[in-house]
Parts: C-alpha cells; structure tokens; sequence
C-alpha cells in the first residue's frame, strides 16, 4: 500500500500537483490517467522519489518515504521495481545482463545466483533462448518483456509502470497488461501504471485515478468509470477513445 497526502510540486512559478490525496492498495492495478501535461507523470515521479515534493507525505506501508534520507532511500529502493516508458534497456548490455543489472547494484549474490534468478525471471515473463541477444536484437513487444523480468528481479513490494504500452501495437499491448496484472496479484505487489490507453484502463483498472490540472478529479474502478457524470473525464475518455480507432485504423491501411 502507498498513500500519497496532500501532495504538492511546483517548478518555477508552476504549481503541477495540487494538494493530491489518494491511496493505492496492495495487491491491484492502481492505474493513473489524465491528458498530457496533466501532472500525472510528475506525481508518479514524486511517489517513486524521482522528484522531491514541495508539500505533503508519500508513505509506503507506514513509512515516509519522501522524508528519508539518500542512504535510506536507497534501501527503500530494493524493494520497488520500474518499468519506464520504452523499457529502457541498456543497448550495450545483453537481455541476462540488462535483468541481472539491479541484482548487481543492491545484492550480494554470486555471478551463478544472479544468471539463475535472471533465468526465472525472463522464464516468467514467457522469454528463453534469448539471453544473448542485444536490445537491437528483439522486438519492442520484447523489450517490454524484458524490462518488466528486470523490474521483478529484485521480488519488489511495489511496481511503477510509465507508459508501458507507449509504441506497441494493441495485440502486443494487451499481452504487456495481462503480464502486469498477473504478477501484481503473484507477488501482491502494490502497482502504479501511469497511461493513456482506455483499453489499459478495461483490461486490468482495479483502481483508477483521474488527474486534471494537477488536481485528483475522480478515482473509482474500472466498472464505475463509465457512469461518472465528471464532465472533464468523459472528454478524455471520448478523446481517448478516439484516438485509439483512428490509430487502428491507420495501422490497417
């Protein structure tokens, strides 16, 4: 579980985040949605530390972790796994190398133990006799999925997704969101995904939080999303909703 209370985040004059209060709860998908420039990049970067917040508590289980310091948060940081936009793996290393690279910054463990559990974690994600292959080397479908068995290495409380289905086309998409929800639930993780995608927002919204100028201007579940009478978040969904068919529709062309 995280808790974000009375978030606040400015840069210069600009206020992005404005007194946020919301709370994302173990085990489910916790997505964030909102248009671009909304503020919701800025505050999942504010939860994972990414940004230090001008106001307010970002508490993991009953632990403030905006208020450790560097040496405590890096510990805090062994137990959450990333998943950034693109996936974002390094182009030099191999796919073993690029899941084995959070085993070699924050444990002990033997180059064996390291290859073994980067083995189970790219097993899990549906990856084999790819470990030698380069990022160049492999799909933007797989590079999500190794960058998801990387995020996991660590047997992480919580998960951070920017963007996960940014570039893929909707078949892959839907395969990169039941992998998400589904090790959510295999590791009881507490998962924030930060999107655009209205079918990511279907297929696996347990939660969902609308952000609106900076503001938390709705949240429920996926099952209450389309009864809402919240005027500025049927327009995104119309909007959104749009977009996807036309870039169907092109794909198709």
């Amino acid at each position: 579980m995280i808790e974000v209370k009375n978030l606040s985040k400015s840069f210069s004059a600009a206020k992005v985040l404005k007194n946020v209060n919301v709370l994302f709860e173990k085990g489910k998908t916790n997505l964030i949605i909102g248009q671009s420039g909304s503020g919701k990049t800025v505050l999942l970067k504010s939860i994972v530390g990414l940004h230090d917040v001008d106001e307010g508590q970002v508490i993991y289980e009953n632990v403030v972790f905006n208020k450790l310091n560097f040496k405590e948060k890096k510990e805090m940081r062994k137990q959450i796994g990333m998943l950034f936009q693109g996936g974002a793996l390094f182009d030099s290393a191999t796919v073993e190398e690029n899941v084995m690279y959070p085993l070699d910054m924050f444990t002990d463990m033997t180059k064996s133990e390291k290859r073994d559990r980067a083995n189970e974690c790219l097993k899990r994600v549906n990856i084999v006799n790819a470990n030698n292959l380069y990022p160049a080397e492999i799909s933007g479908g797989m590079k999500k999925r190794v960058a998801i068995a990387r995020a996991i290495a660590l047997n992480p409380k919580y998960l951070f997704c920017d963007e996960p289905n940014s570039g893929l086309d909707p078949q892959t998409a839907i395969v990169i969101d039941d992998l998400i929800k589904e090790i959510t639930v295999e590791y009881n993780m507490t998962t924030i995904v930060n999107t655009h995608d209205m079918n990511s927002v279907m297929e696996i919204g347990d939660k969902v939080v609308f952000i609106y100028k900076g503001e938390k201007w709705w949240e429920g579940s996926k099952d209450d999303i389309f009864e809402t009478n919240n005027e500025e978040l049927n327009k995104f969904i119309f909007a959104s909703s749009l977009s996807q068919e036309i870039r169907k529709l092109k794909g198709n062309i």
